[in-house]
């Protein structure tokens, strides 16, 4: 979760998103006749970062079969092959990154055909004060991308992580609770859209005020490393790995 420059790119309609029209529900498809709605694109996950990673990416030998961890900070750090000996794990977090930039780099990452994804993106979202409608058509087009390129992936979707109010040193973040809570209850009601697994993770990390364990985390909202074996023995339980 970097403190970047926000750096707003054209101004589309929400009908345009990114050039590309936004994805309709099944049940709107054909018939949304409500007006167009002015909003900005944020661009500000094509960093110098962001860059150096995708050029990581590019050379890293493919994985059969691979498991794949889609994200931004949260998945990146993970330690997810020292987790999971012996699989074929794929991370490809990216520190600073919100749907938009998922987007832009999807397909590259569904070239080696994985054969299950985990998907955990939108806090930065949050954090750069984007709109809850236009992140969730955002992550709406991500869903049905996979399902085009990938239809044979066992796709889960995972909820947003609680932070830690009392000890986030992230001022963009600050007072954002509401928010977390509204993107996930569209990221929720997406995977039921389409008959997809919604993970909630809530109850994993929360304590009893709905924050982020004041132990688990580092900053508020980063994991430390005994989150992260919290985390799999949590999927492992549920049979998702």
């Amino acid at each position: 979760m970097k403190t970047t420059n926000i750096r707003w790119g054209l101004t589309l309609t929400a009908a345009l998103v990114c050039g590309m029209a936004v994805a309709q529900t099944p049940a709107q498809s054909g018939t949304n006749t409500a007006a167009a709605v002015t909003v900005k694109i944020d661009s500000s996950y094509n960093n110098t970062y962001y860059q150096q990673r995708m050029e990581l990416f590019r050379v890293l030998p493919a994985q059969k079969n691979a498991i794949l961890f889609l994200g931004n900070s949260i998945t990146e750090r993970g330690p997810w092959q020292e987790l999971l000996p012996g699989k074929p794990v794929v991370n490809r977090g990216i520190g600073g990154d919100n749907t938009f930039g998922l987007l832009a780099r999807l397909d590259s990452h569904l070239l080696i055909k994985p054969k299950v994804i985990f998907l955990l993106i939108g806090i930065n979202d949050i954090g750069r004060g984007l709109p809850t409608e236009v992140s969730a058509n955002n992550y709406r087009r991500i869903v049905e991308r996979i399902r085009t390129v990938c239809p044979k992936a066992k796709l889960y979707i995972q909820s947003i992580l609680p932070m830690n109010e009392r000890i986030l040193t992230a001022a963009y973040l600050k007072n954002k609770k509401n928010k977390v809570i509204a993107l996930n209850n569209e990221i929720k009601k997406i995977a039921a859209e389409y008959a997809l697994t919604f993970i909630d993770l809530h109850p994993v990390f929360a304590d009893e005020q709905g924050e982020l364990h004041a132990n688990m985390t580092i900053d508020g909202i980063h994991l430390r490393p005994a989150a992260y074996a919290k985390w799999v023995e949590f999927l492992k339980a549920k049979k998702y790995l």
